[in-house]
């Protein structure tokens, strides 16, 4: 039972740390959220639009936009709030239908809509999408002015037959189809990437932080202390593995319970997703307590086991998908820990995969804890014992 004491007595430590309040609870959970909210699930550009007068062209130009389902159109009051909104980023871009437009078309004149964006941001993209709208609702109208000017026959009347016809004439059909597997199946929910990604980084930087803990228990006797009570150096050494395991499992655990139950996130199979907790929580496990072993300053060992935990976490694709990196530098991320476990991850999440088809991924992060904890074993027995 003194193992499972001391490992306790580590994560009361870790839980009484004042700074673990913003870092171990609240920044993990408002990291996922921001990268949900800015690149997760579907997004419909915001359209600011604003009419002059209600003739029957810029009416008809406003019903062609509300209908495309890609935008979100908000009908705005001035064209000063139509450019206020576009400024302050709460539309993506506005359109300004000016007055008068049906007697311009009428006497053949060109029609100006007015756009407005910002040089950075979608832009380019609404344009496109803005002018086809417009484009729709004109056909009829240009077929009506080159006929009447060619055949002299009133423009009220023939832009009454281009309209009747525009709806029966055949257009071009562009039949779009996807091949081969989506790297995202559309069924990924908004917060389902970026809680992964998190969740491996978080709980290696916590098992790494936590090596200061096992420093200062060096540093204040404390092991020794322990041995001079009817306690082995392997109780010591299990105990604090233990403990450093306990820290990582309670931050992955943290983070899988309450995006679960305040994001929706999906983690797959239960079992599965507790089984790539485990190991890969002993995977942190046995490198903070190495470096625990290893440095004799806690403030040393914090600054490198961050530069460490975010290093490790970029290769392996806690900060862009790996399915992004480039065939090499995928082979690459490989060499950490963090890419394996993503990888079981992505099996259950995206391809509903169960615990049998993960077990790669399992036996990976099983090696790197099970060499990471006899090393660390072996460095810290080392450590507590000499003179």
């Amino acid at each position: 039972m003194k193992p499972f004491s001391i490992g306790w007595v580590n994560i009361r430590r870790m839980l009484r740390e004042r700074s673990n309040i913003f870092f171990v609870f609240i920044f993990p959970l408002a990291i996922i959220l921001l990268v949900g909210v800015q690149f997760g699930g579907d997004f419909d550009p915001a359209v600011g639009l604003y009419l002059a007068d209600d003739g029957e062209i810029a009416e008809a130009i406003a019903a062609e936009l509300e209908a495309d389902e890609s935008l979100e159109v908000r009908r705005l009051e001035s064209e000063d709030d139509l450019i206020a909104a576009v400024e302050r980023g709460s539309a993506q871009a506005g359109v300004f239908l000016e007055g008068g437009m049906d007697g311009q078309v009428a006497q053949g004149e060109l029609v100006v809509v007015g756009l407005v964006t910002r040089p950075d941001g979608f832009g380019p993209q609404l344009e496109s999408v803005i002018r086809a709208s417009v484009a729709e609702v004109m056909k009829p109208i240009g077929a009506a002015q080159f006929v009447s000017g060619e055949t002299g026959i009133p423009f009220d009347e023939t832009v009454g037959i281009a309209t009747s016809n525009a709806d029966i004439s055949p257009g071009v059909e562009v039949d779009v189809s996807a091949v081969g597997e989506a790297l995202f199946p559309q069924t990924l929910g908004r917060f389902d990437l970026g809680a992964a990604q998190q969740l491996v980084l978080f709980t290696f930087l916590t098992a790494l932080a936590g090596s200061a803990a096992l420093i200062l228990t060096r540093q204040l006797g404390l092991s020794h202390r322990m041995l001079s009570t009817p306690t082995s150096v392997g109780t010591v050494v299990a105990g604090e593995s233990l403990g450093r395991f306990g820290v990582a499992l309670f931050q992955g655990l943290y983070i899988m319970g309450f995006t679960l139950v305040i994001f929706g996130v999906n983690w797959g199979n239960p079992l599965g997703a507790m089984l790539i907790i485990l190991t890969f929580s002993a995977v942190g496990a046995g490198a903070g307590m190495l470096m625990g072993a290893t440095f004799s300053n806690d403030q040393q060992a914090s600054g490198v086991g961050v530069v460490i935990s975010l290093g490790l976490a970029a290769l392996g694709g806690c900060m862009l998908p790996i399915e992004l990196f480039s065939p090499t530098l995928q082979k690459v991320a490989h060499i950490t820990p963090h890419a394996w476990a993503l990888d079981g991850f992505a099996e259950l999440v995206r391809r509903d995969g169960n615990t049998s088809d993960i077990l790669p991924e399992l036996g990976v992060l099983t090696v790197y804890a099970t060499v990471l904890l006899v090393l660390a074993g072996w460095r810290l027995r080392v450590a507590i014992t000499r003179p």
